[in-house]
């Protein structure tokens, strides 16, 4: 697999200037950069379409109002304008790589496409930058939805929130943790007359979901783990101190869902308010579940939801639901409620 570009400061010019990006057998228009983060750099492109391109295939082009059709994303995986990946970002890409690939659903943002180069720097030295290839989305994540109703003061409907929060629910055998479950990694699509469709992204964290701790370092090399890549106000208790002998399972993931429902419905993490002190305050917080409830909409939301939340967010996670429950839970509220 290749890209038939030397380097980040090619695409910068292309970039700026409306030039083209290969990726394998694809052509691309580099339209303007629409994001940057972390080592990566999120550029809109449009797929220039081949001239022997005869037979149409199945492509996911852009529903965005104002947007040329067949316009994609290409995330550029680099972490300056100078330095290429290092070995341990460049086996995370790939790794996001590879699990991204043993998925296929609706509501899970798909890797259409990827390239890995190697790239010279002016001083000779080898490096390589990774290029992703992913459907174009510009309405934003939950996060960024949250922020503009919370200053509106506004709050989505029961059946809404239930909606959203359907579309979380996958499972996968062998089962795998995303890790990272959270607002800001759920993107929405607004829907006229319809609830807002929620796609899930980023694997980059993802990984199988059980596994067996027998020693005080493998715990202590999980807790390390999981606070360099699962954001803390939706890390679960067992990851932040984690037992000397113990079995995680895809529970993690549980309680982030428990969090990104309360965050749906109230537009806040459930323990940000123990943000503010410490992150020891906050730690503390999670590893007593200890809730607070702030204002919602009126009438308020119905005492089953709090429940459901209160259910996922059980500090010991053997007295968690397995996703098998959360779904068979909120099916059964969604017909309630949106009846």
């Amino acid at each position: 697999m290749g890209c038939s570009i030397s380097g980040l400061n090619t695409l910068y010019v292309a970039a700026t200037g409306g030039g083209e990006v290969w990726i394998n057998e694809r052509r691309f228009r580099v339209i303007r950069q629409i994001g940057e983060g972390g080592f990566a750099v999120v550029y809109l492109v449009k797929e220039q379409q081949p001239a022997s391109d005869a037979a149409p295939s199945k492509r996911h082009d852009a529903h965005v109002s104002g947007l040329p059709p067949r316009s994609l994303m290409i995330r550029l995986s680099e972490p300056s304008w100078r330095a290429g990946l290092s070995k341990e970002q460049l086996d995370l890409v790939k790794e996001e790589i590879r699990v991204s690939s043993l998925f296929s659903h609706p509501n899970l943002f798909p890797l259409l496409d990827h390239a890995i180069i190697g790239v010279k720097s002016a001083q000779g030295d080898l490096s390589h930058e990774a290029y992703l290839l992913f459907p174009v989305h510009l309405d934003g994540t939950l996060l960024d939805n949250a922020s503009i109703m919370l200053s509106r003061k506004e709050f989505y409907s029961t059946a809404d929130v239930l909606q959203i929060f359907r579309q979380h629910m996958h499972s996968f055998d062998p089962p795998y943790a995303h890790n990272d479950v959270k607002p800001g990694n759920v993107l929405i699509t607004h829907c006229k007359g319809k609830a807002p469709v929620a796609t899930l992204m980023d694997f980059g964290s993802a990984r199988p979901a059980r596994k067996q701790i027998r020693s005080s370092s493998e715990a202590l090399q999980l807790q390390e783990w999981a606070a360099e890549h699962c954001s803390a106000p939706y890390r679960a208790p067992e990851l932040w101190d984690c037992p000397s002998h113990a079995d995680i399972d895809e529970r993690t993931d549980i309680w982030s869902l428990g969090c990104t429902l309360y965050a749906i419905m109230f537009h806040v993490s459930p323990f940000e308010y123990a943000l503010g002190e410490s992150e020891e305050s906050m730690q503390l917080a999670i590893a007593n579940g200890q809730l607070e409830w702030p204002a919602g909409p009126n009438p308020p939301y119905p005492d089953e939801l709090r429940q459901f939340v209160i259910w996922m967010l059980h500090p010991q996670p053997v007295m968690r639901p397995h996703i098998g429950d959360v779904t068979l839970h909120v099916d059964k509220l969604i017909a309630k409620y949106l009846s």
